[in-house]
């Protein structure tokens, strides 16, 4: 006896559904997911950033391929400035720079993300 009580009790909550309530709350949830999806892709690459060198003393200024495998080398190491040549025969100093190093210059600063409304101002002048 007591099953069917609890059967009678839960048919009248079923017979109560509302098809647009739950669209709307299936919705809401995937615009959060997505939101958290988002945000956590922001929160990496922003983790990612160096904010400066750590008092390294060598560090690589600039890279160029050549070919399939050599490679110029721009190197700072201990205040001078080195032209190094990497390939299959091996690496070579090619030429030492004399005089001063420039300093370091700072990243760029990270760019706001536009608002919503900006979003959609742009997305109207499209069309």
């Amino acid at each position: 006896m007591n099953t069917l009580a609890l059967m009678l009790a839960v048919a009248p909550a079923a017979a109560e559904f509302d098809p647009a309530s739950e669209l709307v709350r299936v919705i809401l949830s995937l615009f959060g997911i997505i939101a958290l999806i988002v945000v956590a892709g922001w929160l990496t690459r922003r983790l990612q950033r160096r904010p400066g060198m750590g008092g390294r003393r060598i560090r690589c200024v600039e890279t160029f391929a050549v070919g399939a495998r050599e490679r110029l080398l721009l190197i700072d190491a201990d205040g001078k400035r080195l032209l190094v040549s990497m390939g299959a025969g091996g690496t070579r100093t090619l030429h030492v720079y004399d005089g001063e190093v420039p300093a370091p210059s700072e990243p760029d600063p990270i760019k706001p993300l536009p608002s919503a409304s900006d979003l959609l101002a742009r997305w109207k002048r499209r069309s």
